[in-house]
């Protein structure tokens, strides 16, 4: 046995012979082993910045349509440019197989009606409110949107709100009031020699006000009716992005021809001649940019944490804030960057609130012994280790 161990561990193998030669055995190829290479679609950084940049730039485009220069007033047809935009962008996409979603069912369709009703809302709303208001202003009003959304959750889904979540809130709350008190103390400062130009200006906060507040709640009622809608559906993140638009298309085409002003006259004034190239172009770009914003969203959870990514959202707010002092002529006082600090500190506040209450969901209940489990259960489960 002993020899035989041996010729077997010192056998070398000869090939086969052909005539009077041998032939050697092919050598088999093993590829080199390749280094761990970071990719860029795992770096943190990356999803962060497109995240943001994506909200910037969506941001930034929709005030330069709306407010840029031009009295624009047909809210409904951009909004329905930029849903086309959006359904033509992720068709084409599936098209070439780069993603894929569930193809058109009118039953889906039916249940999920409701919550592209609720959609319309809020993106309209919101196209009033920042057209009104200045991009600081709204940013920071945007975050009541958190208290509405967590007060509904305790209502209609049995959440609760924590000690730091009810800090966080007043916080938001001081952040309006202040921002609100900058913009009206700016207006009276500014034009406070003309009593009509003043009160005309008051009068245009008021209704960015009025805007924002119910922008605050569809955006709340569609954010909650999302949620117990999807548990009927079970739609992923492009089964959402293609219903949600295409849904609202025959909506806005409804809304834009009954109740905005078609004449030759106000389209000449809603897309003047000097700017009307530029204005068409954003409006094409912000339909594709919320592609953009909802793949940087997913990217920057998959990439990071969902910690992290509430953390990115809160201090999201800071730079599209400052995008509004930059690129449009919000006025830049104590008031109103204070207001700035205290919102983002809210968002913040808010991001590690919630974090520690789902630390604390978790640690609760946590079984201290092994679970008892029946003969044949645990005969299973050996055998699907063996």
């Amino acid at each position: 046995m002993a020899d035989d161990k041996k010729r077997d561990d010192f056998a070398i193998e000869m090939g086969d012979r052909s005539g009077d030669r041998f032939e050697a055995p092919k050598a088999s190829y093993r590829p080199a082993p390749q280094l761990p290479m970071t990719s860029v679609a795992h770096n943190p950084i990356v999803p962060i910045l497109a995240y943001c940049a994506s909200s910037i730039l969506m941001t930034v485009l929709n005030k330069y349509v709306l407010s840029g220069g031009s009295d624009f007033n047909l809210n409904f047809f951009l909004l329905c440019v930029q849903g086309v935009v959006c359904v033509t962008a992720i068709q084409t996409m599936k098209t070439l197989g780069v993603i894929n979603y569930r193809n058109f069912n009118v039953d889906e369709a039916r249940k999920w009606f409701p919550v592209s009703l609720l959609l319309v809302g809020m993106i309209y709303t919101g196209t009033k409110a920042i057209q009104y208001l200045s991009i600081p202003v709204y940013t920071i009003f945007k975050n009541l949107t958190i208290i509405i959304t967590a007060y509904g959750e305790v209502l209609w889904f049995g959440g609760s709100v924590t000690r730091l979540t009810l800090f966080s809130f007043g916080l938001i709350v001081l952040s309006s009031v202040v921002a609100a008190w900058a913009d009206i103390q700016h207006a009276l400062q500014n034009y406070g020699h003309s009593n009509t130009e003043a009160s005309a200006k008051i009068s245009t906060l008021n209704a960015g006000y009025m805007w924002m507040l119910m922008n605050c709640f569809c955006t709340s009622s569609y954010v909650l009716g999302m949620r117990k809608r999807i548990k009927l559906t079970n739609f992923k993140d492009f089964d959402t992005m293609f219903y949600n638009n295409l849904l609202t298309i025959p909506i806005l085409i409804v809304c834009s021809l009954v109740l905005e002003n078609w004449s030759a006259e106000n389209v000449a004034k809603n897309f003047p001649v000097e700017s009307r190239n530029n204005i068409i172009f954003a409006m094409i770009v912000t339909g594709l940019g919320t592609i953009f914003i909802s793949y940087a969203s997913a990217w920057c959870v998959r990439a990071t944490s969902a910690a992290t990514y509430s953390m990115a959202g809160a201090l999201n707010k800071i730079p599209i804030a400052v995008s509004g002092l930059i690129f449009f002529d919000a006025p830049v006082t104590v008031p109103s960057v204070s207001a700035i600090a205290i919102g983002s500190l809210s968002g913040i506040v808010y991001a590690i609130a919630k974090l520690k209450q789902s630390q604390q969901s978790k640690n609760v209940g946590l079984p201290t012994v092994a679970p008892l489990v029946s003969a044949s259960s645990q005969s299973a489960r050996d055998s699907m280790r063996s």
